[in-house]
């Protein structure tokens, strides 16, 4: 039964006990019983009138001094935000509770017992799934192309170069690149059709050389004497016999050769000129189409990759996730250095925002309590403190009934 009602059913004992009282005959006991209904009749009114003078005018009368809330409704408001922002929750024991809190810690022990879920790991991954495959990599690919050209522009090509090229040459990368093409070229001179290229090409030279005397006479005479095969065959073995001599470790050819190649590739790296050159053409081939094209290719099948393993990660529960997670968590735990210093800046950005923003509390409030109209504001007051307050009404009614029993047995005596 509600308070309300009980309150409203205790007048109404009262009320009824005192008209029953009067139509029965006079004895000490309708006295009696007269006295209390009287008194608690009395006490009842009195105690409803009380407490309905808290919300509203009783009975619809304005009565001065009633309609006591709706009255003071800028004090009440104003006392409740005092109260509020200096008592209930200023901002010293806000900064104190911080200060004791441990903010890295208890993240992560939330997020440890979050992420040991199955079914928040699945989640998180499914999310992840479905983000990467709708990233709109075709809008990166610009940003893409004007980072890489600005990093080539500022990017310091001849220092890297030169390092490159040490690096490679102490490594030996530059005789090994030699006996590659050395390689590639013994095994192309060998081949028949070389000789006949070789031979026909001799024989076109030959024929165009014009000297005059006994040289030309003896030249005539050999170019007479040989023919296209013979010179590609020539030709052939000479050109073998020269690569295997190069080949040679200890060979004088093979040392100067090298040196060279050396001195080449050293010059090529120090050359500024075709440094900027090539830095220009690679920064305009960048920002082609063909670049652009390659990118958002790339790019597609990177999604492609990450989509397919959170996937798979997905359907063995996120296992691969947990352990990432758990590997995080082991190396970060190890810096104590670093998780105090983190400890610190969150502790000071939460301090900050609560002391740059504790007077929205307030003004939260006052908002929400400003869009409530008089009716709404009584019927809440009296849903959270109505239930006391008609207690008050019940008391009233029962104490004075007692009392209205003390004083009729006063008065007999």
């Amino acid at each position: 039964m509600k308070s309300r009602n009980l309150a409203t059913i205790s007048l109404a004992v009262m009320a009824c006990g005192f008209l029953i009282t009067l139509f029965l005959p006079e004895n000490i006991g309708t006295e009696l019983l007269r006295g209390g209904f009287e008194a608690g009749l009395v006490g009842g009114i009195a105690d409803w009138f009380a407490v309905t003078a808290l919300f509203r005018h009783p009975l619809g009368l304005r009565i001065p001094h009633t309609s006591l809330l709706l009255k003071n409704r800028d004090k009440i408001v104003q006392s409740l935000i005092s109260a509020m922002e200096n008592e209930l929750l200023n901002k010293a024991s806000i900064e104190n509770k911080l200060r004791k809190v441990r903010i890295v810690s208890l993240g992560s022990g939330l997020l440890t017992k979050f992420m040991s879920r199955k079914k928040a790991r699945t989640e998180i991954l499914g999310q992840l799934s479905a983000l990467v495959q709708r990233l709109p990599v075709e809008h990166a690919v610009p940003y893409l192309q004007t980072a890489l050209a600005d990093y080539l522009r500022d990017a310091e090509l001849g220092v890297a170069a030169d390092r490159i090229a040490t690096r490679l040459m102490n490594d030996g990368k530059d005789t090994a690149a030699l006996d590659y093409a050395l390689e590639g070229i013994s095994g192309w001179s060998g081949r028949p059709e070389t000789r006949a290229m070789l031979g026909k090409i001799a024989s076109e030279k030959l024929a165009e050389v014009k000297l005059g005397g006994l040289k030309g006479m003896a030249f005539q005479a050999f170019v007479g004497f040989m023919d296209a095969d013979m010179l590609g065959e020539m030709l052939q073995g000479m050109l073998q016999s020269g690569i295997r001599d190069f080949r040679e470790a200890d060979s004088p050819y093979r040392e100067e050769m090298i040196r060279e190649i050396r001195v080449a590739i050293f010059q090529l790296v120090n050359d500024e000129a075709k440094i900027t050159a090539l830095k220009d053409w690679a920064q305009k081939e960048l920002q082609g189409e063909e670049a652009a094209a390659f990118l958002r290719q790339q790019l597609e099948v990177f999604r492609g990759k990450a989509a397919a393993m959170l996937e798979e990660d997905r359907s063995s529960g996120g296992r691969r996730l947990f352990a990432l997670y758990a590997m995080l968590i082991r190396r970060i735990s190890g810096e104590k250095e670093w998780i105090q210093g983190w400890e610190e800046r969150i502790r000071a950005s939460l301090i900050n925002i609560v002391e740059a923003n504790h007077f929205r509390l307030g003004v939260l409030v006052k908002e929400n309590l400003d869009q409530m109209d008089d009716a709404s504001l009584v019927n809440m007051l009296e849903d959270k403190v109505g239930k006391d307050l008609q207690w008050i009404r019940v008391n009233g009614a029962v104490c004075g009934f007692v009392v209205g029993l003390v004083l009729t047995v006063i008065q007999m005596i």
